[in-house]
């Protein structure tokens, strides 16, 4: 047991010692200075996204967020210089256009050539003329201020007419004024918590240059009511907060409608009108992304060489109709020709294949 003690046992802990400091010393000097094997490091291409020209069918529609006004009230003048002297119809009341209001006497006096005989021409007496002043248009008497016995000269307001008509009108931008390019025919009009979607056959759409002077909201009682036969002009709609549509863009012009007789509506109510444009069936097409122009004419960037790392060829398009997504090309790109998805420049979206104008994907050395 002594010798154990005295002499194994420190002679197997040299041993585990030795064993210990031999790995370090590997670890250190041999094994740290061997070449490391070259790891793949991580690149990023960039991959130019490209589309074939293909056939669809462009349905040219467009939603304009609208609201429904009152159209205004139509002032009564006097057509006649006179004395009022006779009213037909009072305050409040129902009239149709045409109707008599009141009658002016106006004097005149008889020319002395229209005179036969000297006892004629020395005394020229006055001729009276009575004209009746008549409803510019159907609808409430909503003031009446002609008086008995009242002077009113030529074109003097006497009087309000509310035609109890309604119009659906909303602001659009530039793309949706350039789709509406040709006349629009009808609308559907789907009325926020109102009735089923109508019908509103007699759209009207007007540049806000043109319409710089007029009136944008109704000034008629704004109540509930059945919309009367339109015959009033349609009120322009505001544009949203910053002059812009509500569906995006500066407000370019209105869109507006009548609303059909009896169609219960009142002055407020939101909408939503959705204008056909035309339809283009089975025609070749490309993204709008692809094309610099949406109108008439346009430039398309060729894929071809592009793929060869050259500068992508530049060609003219004609265009049709667009539905906000993919454009019609009438002429100067066939069917399955390859395209740049984005115009060269175009700030980055996006889109299936990445974000354009250039998808970058990453992945190793030599992948």
């Amino acid at each position: 047991m002594g010798v154990f003690r005295r002499v194994i046992l420190p002679v197997a802990w040299l041993l585990v010692f030795a064993v210990i400091a031999a790995a370090l010393v590997k670890i250190a000097f041999i094994d740290g200075l061997k070449p490391q094997g070259a790891e793949p490091a991580p690149m990023a291409r960039v991959e130019t996204p490209v589309v074939p020209a293909a056939r669809a069918t462009v349905t040219n529609t467009v939603q304009v967020k609208a609201t429904v006004q009152s159209d205004p009230v139509i002032g009564v003048r006097s057509t006649a210089a006179g004395t009022v002297v006779h009213i037909y119809v009072e305050q409040g009341v129902a009239v149709a256009k045409g109707d008599q209001l009141f009658q002016v006497k106006s004097e005149r006096t008889k020319p002395a050539s229209t005179a036969t005989t000297p006892a004629e021409k020395s005394t020229s007496e006055p001729v009276y003329v009575y004209t009746d002043v008549l409803a510019p248009a159907a609808g409430k008497l909503n003031e009446l201020t002609a008086l008995l016995d009242q002077q009113l000269s030529v074109g003097e307001a006497v009087g309000k007419v509310d035609p109890g008509t309604f119009t659906v009108s909303g602001a659009v931008n530039a793309a949706q004024q350039f789709r509406l390019l040709a006349k629009p025919g009808s609308a559907q009009i789907s009325l926020v918590g109102g009735p089923a979607p109508f019908a509103c056959p007699a759209v009207t759409l007007r540049n806000n240059a043109n319409d710089a002077g007029a009136t944008t909201g109704g000034s008629g009682t704004g109540g509930v009511g059945m919309a009367a036969p339109a015959g009033a002009l349609p009120v322009a709609a505001a544009p949203g907060p910053g002059g812009e549509t509500q569906t995006g863009g500066a407000s370019t012009g209105t869109l507006s409608c009548p609303v059909p007789a009896g169609t219960e509506v009142f002055a407020g109510l939101g909408a939503t009108m959705t204008v056909s444009a035309g339809e283009a069936k089975d025609v070749v097409t490309v993204p709008l992304t692809s094309v610099k122009g949406s109108v008439k004419e346009g430039i398309v960037w060729m894929a071809g060489a592009a793929a060869e790392g050259k500068a992508p060829e530049q060609r003219p398009v004609k265009l049709g109709l667009n539905d906000g997504s993919k454009v019609e090309v009438l002429s100067g790109l066939a069917e399955g020709e390859q395209v740049l998805e984005f115009v060269p420049g175009a700030p980055a979206v996006p889109s299936q294949q990445g974000y354009g104008p250039g998808a970058v994907t990453y992945g190793p050395a030599g992948g």
